[in-house]
C-alpha cells in the first residue's frame, strides 16, 4: 500500500519528498498533535484513519474531517510553525510515513506544481469540514451515522471497522446511548452488524441510501478537485 497523495504527483516532486520520509506504525487513539500545540511534522497516512478533532470549551471534542490514505496531515495551521486549530487522533491501527514540516515547506518554496496539489487537498479539506459542520446542525442522527461509517469504510480494509459506541459518540458529538439507538436502527435494516467493539458494513447501497447525501456532495468535490479518493473494501 501506499499513500495516493503522493502517488499522484509527478516523479520530480516526488523525489523531492519520498528521500525524507520515515515509515511508522500508529495505533488506535495515538494522538499526532494536539490543538494548540506547534506541528512540525506533515503526514501521511497509508494505512487507517486519522479524524481532526474540533474542541469545544467544555473539553467536548466533535470530528470536522477525516484523512485516510488520499491525504495528508498537518499543513492546514497555516506556515508550518503556526498553532494547531484542532486535534489530529488515529482512529484505528495504522502506517503513516512522515517528514519534517520544513522539509516540505521547501519542497513547497521550490515547486509550483507541488504547491498546485496541496492547495487542490485543502481546498478539498476545507468542503469536507464545512460540509461536516452543516451535516452536524442540520440532519438526523441516522443520516449523519451512515454518512460517517461510509467515509470510515472507504479507507478501512475490510467490512469489518474495529469501533466501539464510545468512539462514535466521541466523533459525532452525542451520547454513547444516543449511538446504541440510532445503531439499533440501521442495524434493523440489515445495513449493518454490531459486536463488541465492532461495526460491519452489510450493505453498502443500503447504507448510502440512508445517508443525508452529504457523503456524495463530498465525493463530487474531490472529484471536481481531482484529487485521489479512498475506495470501498
Amino acid at each position: 500500500m501506499e499513500n495516493l497523495w503522493i502517488a499522484a504527483l509527478d516523479a520530480a516532486d516526488r523525489k523531492r519528498i519520498e528521500p525524507h520520509l520515515k515509515e511508522r506504525e500508529i495505533t488506535r487513539g495515538q494522538m499526532l498533535y494536539d490543538a494548540g500545540e506547534a506541528v512540525d511534522q506533515v503526514w501521511f497516512p497509508i494505512k487507517g484513519v486519522v479524524s481532526l478533532m474540533t474542541i469545544l470549551p467544555d473539553d467536548k471534542m466533535v470530528e470536522t474531517a477525516a484523512i485516510g490514505r488520499e491525504g495528508l496531515i498537518g499543513v492546514t495551521c497555516g506556515p508550518f510553525n503556526a498553532r494547531a486549530a484542532s486535534r489530529a487522533i488515529s482512529q484505528r491501527d495504522g502506517i503513516a510515513a512522515h517528514c519534517s514540516a520544513e522539509v516540505f515547506g521547501d519542497a513547497l518554496e521550490h515547486s509550483e506544481t507541488l504547491r498546485s496539489a496541496l492547495s487542490r487537498f485543502t481546498e478539498g479539506l476545507m468542503a469536507q469540514v464545512q460540509q461536516a459542520a452543516a451535516c452536524n446542525a442540520q440532519h438526523r442522527l441516522d443520516e449523519r451515522l451512515a454518512r460517517w461509517l461510509l467515509m470510515l469504510h472507504d479507507r478501512a480494509e475490510d467490512d469489518r471497522i474495529d469501533l466501539t459506541q464510545a468512539d462514535i459518540a466521541g466523533m459525532l458529538g452525542v451520547r454513547r446511548a444516543t449511538v446504541s439507538e440510532v445503531g439499533t436502527v440501521l442495524e434493523g435494516k440489515s445495513l449493518i452488524q454490531r459486536g463488541r467493539g465492532w461495526v460491519k458494513v452489510l450493505d453498502r447501497d443500503g447504507l448510502e441510501a440512508a445517508s443525508c447525501g452529504c457523503y456524495g456532495l463530498m465525493r463530487d468535490v474531490m472529484k471536481d478537485l481531482k484529487l485521489p479518493q479512498p475506495e470501498a473494501a
